[in-house]
């Protein structure tokens, strides 16, 4: 970054800090002036006139958070963070196209999980176990095809979306709702530190900021922001990620959903969804076709041509593929489907199914049901 690239970026780090500027007004002095930094010999009834608070206008016509600015900036770079201002290069273009973006935003790790199609995978903070298996599969079908999958981090589907792509070796991308060096919820520090090192931390509050719960709301516009489409998987009626879907409609993104059992309590918002107009979605090709045309064609393209003749992989049995060519990536097929059509005796076939699941090759789904998982040189 040249010398005025440095000199915008610190500009719109100091007013980014400034309390009172909310994203809203922020885009309006993008818009007024080019140089941010002019902003600050404005006086303060000038500033005022914008809508400003006389708070704020003082703030920054006194340039009382240039300090903090400075400081953060030091931070970064020590901590590896790269801070991208709005409207700079690097600054993800999808996230531009919102009425709202943030200003600035806190990155670490790997830059590149933003080059790629990206969709959000988000959901209830307490899932079933089929919604655990669907997203973390659904998460891992999408990485494994080059798709960044987004989420909050959070316990539950959020959590499930990340692993299941890095299981992949996908790049994953982890919105915080807290400053990018404050780990939360605790007990995914590991998770917290994969990511870091495989895919990408994003965060648009300073360091140090703790995970109050209006920080959430805020967080998930840029969720679906840097998104394409969101997935909701699972979500009970007043669930953050029907926010978060509702955020993605209004920034003319895709919204997909993953129907549910009508008895549980966590299918409520999803079968909603659908109703609404919602994609359902049963496999990872649903939500691929919905990509603009020439993201699709990449992934399809090289899909289809991947898929002819198709060989037994050679570390399973024959036994073992047997039971597999039985099994559908794109549906569950019922046990007892799969004993009549193996030959073997449930005891094997029991054993045989939970060896391929341990491997990666089947995901068992609850009602005693098995989908063939996608996996690399298939």
């Amino acid at each position: 970054m040249g010398a005025s690239g440095e000199v915008y970026r610190l500009a719109a780090l100091e007013i980014s800090l400034i309390p009172g500027l909310g994203p809203i007004t922020q885009g309006k002095l993008c818009r007024a002036r080019g140089e941010l930094a002019s902003w600050f010999s404005a006086s303060v009834r000038e500033l005022e006139m914008l809508g400003i608070s006389r708070d704020a206008a003082a703030a920054m016509h006194g340039r009382r958070y240039r300090p903090m600015a400075e400081e953060i900036a030091d931070w970064a770079v020590r901590e590896q963070c790269l801070i991208l201002a709005r409207g700079s290069p690097g600054y993800p273009p999808l996230l531009e196209e919102i009425s709202d973006p943030p200003l600035v935003l806190y990155c670490k790790g790997l830059m590149e999980s933003l080059d790629a199609s990206r969709v959000a995978i988000v959901g209830t903070r307490r899932p079933t176990y089929y919604g655990l298996q669907m997203a973390q599969g659904l998460a891992f079908d999408l990485g494994k095809r080059g798709v960044s999958i987004v989420s909050g981090l959070a316990r539950g589907i959020d959590a499930a979306a990340h692993r299941g792509c890095l299981e992949a070796e996908g790049r994953t991308v982890a919105v915080f709702g807290c400053g990018i060096d404050v780990v939360y919820p605790r007990e995914h520090r590991r998770l917290t530190e994969e990511i870091s090192e495989r895919g990408l931390l994003v965060s648009e509050f300073p360091p140090g900021t703790a995970p109050a719960p209006q920080n959430f709301p805020v967080r998930n516009r840029v969720i679906s922001g840097l998104s394409m489409g969101t997935l909701i998987v699972e979500a009970n009626e007043y669930s953050g990620s029907l926010i978060t879907a509702r955020l993605a409609l209004e920034q003319n993104r895709e919204v997909f959903a993953l129907p549910g059992n009508l008895t549980s309590p966590q299918s409520f918002g999803p079968n909603y969804l659908i109703k609404q107009g919602a994609k359902l979605v049963q496999v990872w090709r649903d939500i691929v076709e919905e990509f603009p045309a020439e993201a699709r064609a990449a992934i399809l393209t090289r899909e289809d041509s991947g898929s002819g003749a198709k060989q037994p992989p050679e570390e399973v049995t024959g036994e073992e593929d047997a039971v597999l060519q039985l099994l559908d990536a794109g549906k569950a097929t019922q046990f007892d489907r799969i004993l009549q059509g193996s030959g073997l005796g449930v005891p094997r076939l029991s054993e045989v199914l939970l060896d391929l699941e341990i491997r990666g090759f089947v995901r068992q789904v609850p009602g005693n049901l098995f989908i063939r998982a996608a996996r690399p040189g298939e």
